[in-house]
């Protein structure tokens, strides 16, 4: 029983994240978060910081060891923990007044 009323509200959960996603779509409101984003983390030098970390990957394992998969794989975890929180606000602060 307690498996079904968690499965049920994964799916309540999921229809809500879908329906959120459609009017960001639609408004372009999506769009602009994204733009918004990308800005902020450069200003604040995470994308370079990133990009020093992706350099240091290739250059330990060498171009021809190392798939784009891997990086990916090596460099997400790193990547979201090191968003500036100042950024996270900013971007929550924007969707909130959006929903």
């Amino acid at each position: 029983m307690e498996g079904s009323a968690n499965d049920q509200k994964d799916l309540e959960e999921l229809e809500v994240r879908s329906k959120i996603e459609e009017k960001l779509v639609e408004s372009g409101e999506k769009e602009k978060l994204i733009d918004l984003l990308r800005k902020r983390l450069i200003e604040s030098g995470w994308r370079d910081q990133l990009k020093k970390h992706c350099q240091e990957i290739i250059k330990a394992k060498g171009t021809e060891k190392i798939t784009i998969e891997d990086l990916v794989k090596d460099i997400m975890p790193r990547g979201k923990a090191t968003v500036p929180e100042k950024v996270k606000e900013e971007i929550m602060e924007k969707l909130a007044k959006f929903l």
